[in-house]
């Protein structure tokens, strides 16, 4: 399994009297009222005889243990039409916090023992480490910082159990480190090649993963010519290159699924010649966590190893710069797929850099591909946040995705595991509103409204996606039907000055990787 560099050792404690720890972290939904825990139950009811806060609020206490303090954090109610499991995970980040600023170097958490959802122990674990998560620029430029714990130690009643917990959390937390670590990266830091340094040397551990970089600016002109425009002004400078990732897995045994992943990795969008001006361009470094989700998840496949599937995932790395060489409105581009794509806008760059390669997956598809999915995920679009809240991605399914019952699949799994999905739907308005008036312009890639004034605006670049690289021709009435689904990540890919979350990569583990490994 994979060993965290921020997080170090991460292990199994059998006994709640284990000398190594200084603070215990109790997240729970309930008072505890087993045995090894009486004690702790006393001592909390004590100090809600005089603070009402501590029913939502938690405390810390001094305990019997050699630990010597509690930090109690509740999860509040989770009986209502409306929790969720993130409860969970929230209470162990919360109580993690508080330990920290307690002045505690080993803490000890203590897994919910009365749990109201599937992966309850699971999502508690993923909350603590996410509260560990230390960022990579941080980790680099200051070493004796690199981690916030000497130890954390995980206590649950069933031993064999929270080995199997712990071994399933690091793998996830292994993946949404790397998505943090790109998509959190400054755009110096985390530009084009160093993504491409940083993804070659997160795999080559990893032989069940093969990594192949496409760095040619004649053959993005050859083959991706709607990222190659995008990249056109950014080639100009040499640390600001673009770079085509490409990762690829195959399971053992008979394939029987096969996912195609494309995300939008734009390091920085400047909004290139419809420059974003009056302050909004302030924390356009994370228009890369599409591409870094990618990566993320290809980790999680990589350390877990599931069988039957295939995983291919393509990071579409560009700069949106604005200059002598960036590409313009009104500019008539013709696609991998031979559509005819007008510009109407330079800062719908993340549109243009994914939909070749949208189109390769697409051939790939076809040209024999077994029970393919193609998805592609991106923080596309303001209207995404305003849609549906921070905190949630949008799934949007093609006719074959939805008849296949995608998007309430992939919300499910995504509710189980604390990384929730809405659902929206693309509908004839979408392709409607990309149609070029102009004659012998087949496209119209964008208006000049931002997604947040436009109706619709996190559905129509599905709708573009889908007719840009020619998957409008693989739709129900098609003799090849293809699914295809278009994940908006906008809302919950984490903003400035919060790190980056690494959704949806622990919801496309429950969707389709649980139970293959």
């Amino acid at each position: 399994m994979p060993t965290l560099p921020y997080v170090v050792p991460l292990k199994s404690v059998k006994t709640l009297n284990d000398t190594e720890y200084d603070g215990m972290v109790l997240v729970s939904h309930t008072l505890p009222t087993i045995l090894e825990l009486a004690s702790i139950k006393s001592g909390i009811e004590k100090v809600m005889k005089i603070d009402k806060a501590v029913e939502t609020e938690g405390c810390i206490i001094e305990v019997n243990f050699p630990a010597q303090r509690l930090i109690y954090s509740p999860t509040g109610p989770l009986n209502r039409d409306y929790d969720d499991s993130r409860s969970y995970s929230e209470a162990a980040s919360r109580g993690i916090a508080r330990a920290l600023k307690a002045g505690v170097t080993s803490p000890l958490l203590i897994l919910p023992f009365e749990q109201k959802f599937v992966h309850a122990d699971l999502v508690t674990l993923l909350g603590a480490l996410e509260a560990l998560y230390v960022p990579l620029q941080y980790r680099e430029d200051c070493p004796d910082k690199s981690q916030k714990v000497k130890h954390l130690g995980v206590w649950g009643q069933d031993p064999m159990a929270v080995t199997s917990i712990i071994n399933l959390a690091l793998a996830l937390e292994d993946g949404r480190c790397v998505a943090r670590d790109i998509g959190g990266g400054d755009p110096e830091r985390m530009a084009p090649p160093k993504v491409e340094a940083y993804v070659v040397h997160s795999f080559k551990q990893y032989p069940n993963i093969t990594v192949k970089v496409i760095k040619d600016v004649h053959v993005f002109e050859k083959e991706y010519p709607l990222y190659a425009a995008v990249n056109r002004a950014a080639h100009a400078v040499p640390r600001h290159q673009g770079r085509i990732i490409m990762l690829e897995y195959e399971g053992e045994g008979p394939i029987d699924c096969t996912l195609m992943l494309v995300g939008k990795g734009v390091t920085y969008d400047t909004g290139g010649a419809d420059i974003k001006a009056g302050g909004i361009m302030a924390g356009m470094s994370r228009d890369k966590c599409g591409a870094a989700a990618v990566a993320g998840f290809l980790k999680v496949v990589a350390a877990l190893k599931p069988k039957r599937i295939k995983v291919v995932g393509a990071m579409a790395m560009v700069r949106n710069n604005v200059g002598e060489e960036c590409y313009v409105a009104d500019e008539i581009i013709t696609s991998r797929a031979n559509v005819r794509v007008r510009v109407g806008n330079t800062d719908a760059e993340g549109r243009m850099a994914m939909a070749d390669l949208l189109c390769e997956m697409k051939e790939r598809a076809v040209a024999g591909g077994i029970n393919c999915h193609l998805m592609t995920m991106a923080t596309l679009t303001g209207h995404a946040c305003l849609a549906v809240g921070n905190g949630y991605s949008i799934v949007m399914d093609n006719g074959p995705a939805r008849e296949n019952g995608h998007s309430k699949l992939l919300q499910e799994a995504g509710s189980i595991i604390g990384d929730p999905f809405e659902i929206s739907t693309i509908r004839r308005e979408d392709f409607a509103f990309h149609k070029d008036p102009g004659e012998g312009v087949d496209v119209l890639q964008c208006n000049n409204l931002p997604s947040s004034r436009t109706p619709r605006g996190h559905q129509t670049p599905a709708a573009f996606l889908m007719l840009a690289s020619g998957l409008d021709k693989h739709g129900l009435d098609s003799s090849l039907p293809i699914k295809f689904s278009h994940l908006d990540i906008a809302a919950s890919a984490g903003s400035i000055p919060k790190e980056p979350t690494g959704s949806p990569i622990l919801a496309l583990y429950a969707a389709y990787l649980e139970g293959r490994h």
